[in-house]
């Protein structure tokens, strides 16, 4: 049984992205309710058990038999072993679109659960909601509470977002994509360099530098951006463009490019639930002078007013009409830094006796270009349980390890700046 895939998901085809999720754990862990439970979420979701084929002259959906469908994989080995070797092994060509990993050190007591997820089928949000309801299936197993099952078995497909939009004038649509190029070509995107200067010497692999916040820092993270007027998505934009910029030559303002991803889900009507497998995302690219020494809180606030003017008109629908056209014109979407935002998320509810110590999302995919010399920084930034991440994926033939961690320290320290200037820390005399 197949579900064709419209324009918009086709796009992620030749990506090959995916969204990866990981869980580490502390207690017991009943290792057949956790594949039961895998078992369940993928019955529920079709599209998690299927594989991308050729249907005319698009790609589809094809159900997989069950013997082929994705079953939970377990092994035991360390965790942080584990994890690089999950971001490293593609979900592969002709095969299932979700794998499940859980890994356990040899005392039996730790545990990492990796979920990979392809993003034809998956959203951040999507892969977020996902996650939480193995764990809650699993809760329920383990509780002996009853969970339903599917009705029948019939596949429940999702309809595509790009059918569930609202109409809009066509005129317009082309109006707006005529814009979108003019401005691509008087505004081309500054990258950064990749700082590898012989990448056939070095074993490319995807890693990931990680800044993390602890409550306190994260609390007064979102103190300054209500202070300045501005979301905290806005803040980190503005330390990302500060800290590329002091990596490109010359003291005098560049245009960069910020690309926002732009839920859709909450602006359909009525609004798409998150446990819908399909990709509800579109997003807003907007080019800004920056200097060396531009200030970070006014940069948070123009980004911050024009993705709200965006999302507040018909330019997120325009904008998944056109994705496309992205193929033809791939400087649509080319920026200097992409800025992903899931907001502040719930983690995975557990039951007694097992505790989640971190949860983390990171998107990877299994084309880069080291011969291209540059390419956008991106940084993908989740709120788990009140603490603030930004996760830096990259390509070791590409950029360096040591590299990644100086735009990181970078990133932080601007943040830092920021809430110091709007929000001084209270001094105590003495």
């Amino acid at each position: 049984m197949r579900r064709a895939l419209c324009p918009v998901e086709t796009l992620y085809v030749g990506q090959r992205s995916r969204a990866v999720l990981s869980c580490t754990l502390r207690g017991r862990l009943d290792i057949e309710a956790l594949s039961a439970a895998f078992d369940a979420v993928t019955e529920a979701h079709p599209a998690l058990r299927t594989r991308i084929v050729p249907d005319g002259e698009g790609f589809a959906l094809d159900l997989l038999d069950e013997a082929a469908r994705p079953r939970l994989s377990t092994r035991t080995c360390a965790a942080e072993d584990a994890y690089a070797t999950e971001l490293n092994t593609p979900l592969p060509v002709g095969g299932p679109l979700s794998r499940a990993v859980l890994v356990s050190a040899p005392e039996g007591d730790g545990h990492l659960f990796v979920l990979s997820v392809d993003h034809t089928v998956v959203d951040g949000h999507s892969g977020i909601a996902l996650h939480n309801e193995i764990w809650e299936r699993y809760r329920a197993l383990a509780e002996g509470e009853e969970r339903p099952g599917v009705a029948d078995g019939t596949p429940g497909w999702a309809v595509p977002v790009s059918e569930l939009l609202p109409e809009v004038d066509e005129a317009a649509t082309t109006a707006y994509l005529e814009r979108r190029v003019d401005e691509a070509r008087r505004h081309p995107a500054e990258l950064v360099a990749y700082d590898v200067m012989e990448p056939s010497a070095v074993e490319g692999r995807i890693e990931v530098c990680r800044l993390t916040l602890d409550e306190e820092r994260t609390g007064r993270l979102r103190r300054t951006a209500r202070t300045a007027g501005v979301t905290v998505h806005a803040l980190v934009a503005a330390a990302l463009l500060t800290t590329a910029r002091r990596r490109l030559p010359g003291g005098e303002p560049r245009a960069l490019r910020c690309l926002s991803p732009v839920d859709l889900r909450s602006r359909l009507s009525p609004p798409l639930p998150a446990l819908v497998m399909v990709p509800a995302v579109t997003s807003h690219l907007q080019a800004l002078d920056v200097a060396p020494e531009s200030d970070p809180v006014e940069l948070a606030r123009t980004v911050h007013s024009r993705l709200g003017d965006f999302v507040a008109g018909d330019g997120p629908y325009h904008e998944m009409r056109i994705t496309s056209e992205i193929p033809r014109n791939p400087t649509l979407q080319l920026a200097t830094v992409i800025a992903t935002n899931m907001g502040v998320v719930p983690g995975p509810r557990l039951p007694e006796g097992l505790e989640a110590t971190d949860v983390r999302l990171v998107p990877a995919r299994e084309q880069y270009f080291p011969a291209a010399g540059r390419s956008p920084v991106m940084a993908c930034v989740v709120s788990f349980e009140g603490r603030l991440a930004i996760e830096f994926p990259y390509f070791t033939a590409c950029f360096s390890p040591e590299f990644v961690r100086a735009f990181r320290d970078g990133v932080g320290a601007v943040l830092d700046a920021c809430a110091a200037a709007v929000e001084p820390v209270p001094t105590t005399a003495g």
